[in-house]
């Protein structure tokens, strides 16, 4: 934890990282919906570093540009891409098409409710940003809306380097 501090505030020169770093927050410890129906609990995916993209389940473009650069981001992690998890919060009743969900498989996708969206800082809409959850289930850092996937790596591989948890 000492290493994942350090990196974030410790800037000799510069700002290092892409990201925002916001306060780490806690996610509540609620019971949401799967997509599937079957209950789903934030806190099931602790001990994982996790990219959250909220959105309605309509997905427009930026939507499934946002679920493109998470895939990618995890993929470009090498042997620690089973340290990340992809999380699709959805933000309305809206029923996603079948074919992105096919087309992403092993993300996880849930509907959430207005307290868990209200749990992830944002300057505007939580639904415009793509954030990380660290893998004591903290909010700890905000993507910009339209996210450069190669600063995301940087961010995310200087975390998994520098942490033993996860």
């Amino acid at each position: 934890c000492a290493a994942v501090l350090a990196y974030f505030f410790w800037t000799p020169a510069a700002y290092v990282n892409y990201g925002d770093l916001i306060a780490p927050r806690a996610l509540p410890d609620v019971r949401l919906e799967g997509i599937d129906g079957r209950p789903f609990r934030l806190h099931d995916l602790n001990k994982r570093w996790v990219l959250v993209n909220m959105s309605s389940g309509r997905c427009d473009e930026q939507c499934v540009r946002r679920h493109f650069y998470m895939r990618q981001v995890r993929l470009m992690q090498g042997r620690n891409t089973e340290r990340v998890e992809r999380l699709w919060l959805i933000t309305d009743d809206v029923q996603p098409d079948p074919k992105l969900l096919e087309a992403y498989a092993g993300m996880h996708v849930a509907r959430a409710r207005r307290d868990v969206v209200a749990a992830f800082p944002s300057p505007t809409d939580p639904g415009d940003h793509i954030y990380l959850i660290d893998p004591l289930g903290h909010v700890m850092l905000r993507f910009p809306m339209d996210p450069d996937p190669k600063g995301m790596n940087r961010d995310l591989s200087r975390l998994l380097r520098a942490s033993r948890i996860g």
